[in-house]
């Protein structure tokens, strides 16, 4: 285990004392899979705290988190629930604190129990995450979504409002694309993030050309061209509607 991932247990030791704190839970690459925490990485927890009272009380006051060692830098609220917080000797946070009622209302994986109080059960195996799938999750649904958002990025290209376009091209599309490189048996994805796609991406699909598909703001043709590309070649696709992108990808603007 990474040592910084030491000042957790350093925190629930600080807060033991207060019964009102029932457990302190590692997220992300604080969690289960901690073999992945390294010099880059920040710390995700939940703090389970008795009631909304006790709740509350962490939420106004900060000081329980010099319990990490060091002091706060400049932290936000970034959620109803918790911040985000940076300590002066470079560590960054994102943390939340629930009720072992809230809890149970959330879907989450990978949670690390850093400490937990004697006898207070918290029914983590209960909450599986979420598939990251949209309503229809088909290969079909994939690439003709990736299809169209090109389409519609390329229409947005010519009108000359790159901004969009370039949603609509290096994020809808990719993002379609991610799915079906997730569908897809043949492949693997190394420790796959339920939460966000786009983790560890680099590592797992090596022969993905993700650096051509997300080319940048000023390329958003290219981008186009690559994706169109990527997708004829893996998948079957409507020739109607790769033709009418081509057709756009041809049109000077």
């Amino acid at each position: 285990m990474h040592p910084t991932l030491t000042r957790l247990d350093d925190l629930a030791r600080a807060l033991a004392d207060d019964d009102a704190v029932l457990a302190v839970l590692g997220l992300g690459s604080a969690g289960v899979e901690h073999n992945r925490f390294d010099d880059h990485s920040d710390i995700d927890f939940w703090l389970v705290v008795s009631d909304r009272s006790a709740k509350q009380r962490y939420l106004d006051d900060l000081r329980w988190l010099s319990g990490l060692g060091g002091s706060i830098a400049y932290s936000f609220v970034n959620d109803p629930n918790g911040r985000k917080a940076l300590l002066a000797d470079g560590l960054f946070l994102e943390y939340a604190v629930f009720t072992p009622q809230e809890l149970g209302r959330l879907a989450f994986t990978g949670a690390r129990v850093v400490w937990q109080r004697r006898g207070i059960p918290l029914g983590l195996e209960e909450h599986p995450a979420p598939s990251g799938s949209t309503a229809i999750d088909t290969v079909d649904f994939h690439v003709n979504e990736a299809l169209t958002n090109l389409f519609v990025g390329l229409h947005r290209e010519l009108r000359g409002e790159r901004l969009t376009a370039f949603r609509f091209i290096q994020v809808y599309a990719v993002d379609r694309v991610l799915a079906l490189l997730r569908l897809d048996t043949n492949r693997r994805w190394v420790q796959p993030d339920p939460f966000e796609a786009t983790r560890r991406v680099e590592a797992s699909f090596g022969d993905v050309p993700i650096d051509a598909l997300v080319a940048g703001y000023d390329h958003n043709r290219a981008a186009a061209q690559a994706t169109l590309g990527w997708l004829t070649q893996h998948y079957d696709t409507d020739p109607a509607i790769v033709d009418a992108v081509r057709a756009l990808l041809a049109t000077t603007g």
